[in-house]
């Protein structure tokens, strides 16, 4: 179209710099408390419930939704190693009849909504205590129960059993390289909370045989140790195998939030590093995660679990630069119970996240909440904090490089005869969302499209309009940019 022609750098340096900010949302899976709302949906149901999901996650301003695909050594996906979930479809086993795969589907749906997915693994809980149906004979506890064994109400994979391990980075991986995920997430499960007797008696977690066989008198002289070397070692391996399938999939842990108590002093409360043997200030000192979310599931001002101070200490925590993007317990909201927290908790908690930490964010447990909008959350943050869209933020750790350019051309639209900006880029760039930015006047509007966009309106009024890329790691790429001559 013309009247326009390249701008002059001048004015690219006016175009404002995108918001970066992790905003996500867990989609829980384990007794349908997300998805499917039902056992006995069918798989069209279920479709259209997913669309429901990632229709509203985009309209509410969240940029990556965690949707779980392994509750307990099963699948919402057409795993070769694990039996269908029974959250699916009822019956462990059986699969969605018409199929269609839940995972593929969306990752599908997430993406051409400009959202990250990532999947939200549990690495050692076998089976659920509220397992309704039957035991798949494929099923891990069947085929091996020297490996997947029974705990209070639960099975558990035995961290201590190598093959355990193995089994379970093996399923993990699969996902990783059949699956265009943009990260693995785990959540706080990995050795178990305590399970007690109705008498009260602390049950202990059935592992003397693998620290017979691997620990005790060998390298380890306290169980506990070696259980977290254990936890540590498997860690390390999942993350060697992300790097080495995909190098720009993103490695995330959400840990219970406190690690010790008193760190800082003053803070009371479990203590996973000794009750679930988590080192997860390790994890986060030593870089072996791209991300960690600490469950911070308590208010500002609470003094013995003071999200604000314990949000403090982990960022000090962070030496390797990574990102810290907070828990937050949404679930709270008007829930009817004394623990319930109003809705402008969470908002206050996401403007504490920005001021303290400027690439941060924050997840939210779980979606059901913004589903009903109790308590008004859904609107509060629409308008309020979520209004203008944001970026996740960068990983350049992963990789740094820039893409080039695209080449943007202005034309009319051939039926509604208005401007219309259209960008192609060379083959091979592997683009995760652009970046538009259009001016009119003396402002500037920004916008985040999917990557399979290739073409925007522009107001009749505009003066300039700028594309760039940002590759699947989120480093911006070049721009592009035109004005009216």
């Amino acid at each position: 179209m013309e009247g326009w022609v390249d701008a002059p750098e001048t004015l690219d340096r006016d175009i404002p710099r995108v918001p970066r900010e992790f905003r996500g949302v867990w989609v829980a899976t384990v007794e349908n408390i997300d998805f499917p709302s039902s056992r006995r949906l069918t798989p069209e149901e279920q479709q259209s419930e997913l669309r429901a999901i990632f229709d509203l996650a985009q309209a509410l301003g969240f940029n990556a939704v965690i949707f779980q695909v392994r509750p307990m050594c099963d699948a919402l996906y057409a795993s070769p190693y694990e039996p269908w979930s029974e959250y699916l479809c009822g019956v462990m086993g059986r699969p969605p009849v018409p199929f269609y795969d839940p995972l593929a589907y969306a990752i599908e749906l997430a993406h051409a909504r400009g959202l990250e997915l990532h999947a939200w693994f549990n690495p050692f809980r076998a089976l659920h205590r509220a397992r309704q149906g039957g035991v798949d004979p494929q099923h891990i506890a069947r085929r091996r129960p020297d490996l997947a064994k029974p705990y209070g109400r639960y099975h558990w994979l035995d961290p201590g059993e190598p093959e355990a391990r193995a089994h379970s980075c093996r399923v993990i991986l699969d996902v990783v390289e059949r699956y265009d995920i943009d990260a693995v997430h785990f959540d706080d499960y990995f050795y178990p909370y305590k399970e007690r007797l109705v008498s009260g008696y602390l049950i202990p977690f059935p592992d003397d045989d693998s620290w017979a066989r691997y620990g005790q008198g060998k390298t380890w002289r306290a169980r506990d140790d070696w259980r977290r070397h254990n936890i540590n070692q498997f860690l390390g391996e999942v993350a060697a195998g992300i790097r080495r399938l995909k190098p720009h999939v993103k490695f995330g842990i959400s840990p219970f939030g406190i690690w010790q108590p008193d760190h800082p002093p003053g803070i009371q409360g479990l203590n996973s590093y000794v009750e679930l043997c988590s080192d997860s200030r390790r994890w986060l000192t030593d870089g072996l995660v791209d991300y960690l979310a600490p469950q911070l599931y308590w208010p500002i001002e609470r003094e013995r679990q003071s999200y604000l101070r314990l949000l403090e200490w982990w960022l000090a925590q962070n030496r390797q630069r990574r990102h810290v993007w907070p828990g937050s317990a949404a679930f709270k909201v008007a829930d009817g119970t004394p623990r319930a927290v109003p809705a402008q908790e969470i908002t206050a908690q996401v403007r504490l996240s920005r001021r303290l930490n400027r690439q941060g964010g924050n997840i939210h447990f779980s979606f059901r909440v913004f589903r009903h909008n109790r308590g008004g959350l859904s609107n509060l943050l629409q308008q309020e904090v979520y209004s203008v869209p944001a970026l996740v933020p960068a990983s350049p750790w992963l990789n740094a490089a820039v893409l080039p350019a695209p080449h943007l051309e202005v034309g009319m639209a051939p039926r509604r005869g208005r401007p219309v900006a259209v960008w192609q880029t060379g083959d091979g760039l592997s683009v995760a969302r652009w970046c538009i930015a259009i001016q009119t006047g003396e402002t500037w509007e920004l916008q985040i499209q999917p990557a399979t966009q290739r073409q925007v309106a522009l107001p009749e009024s505009a003066r300039a309009v700028a594309v760039w890329p940002v590759s699947r790691s989120g480093v911006e790429g070049r721009r592009a940019t035109l004005w009216r001559a």
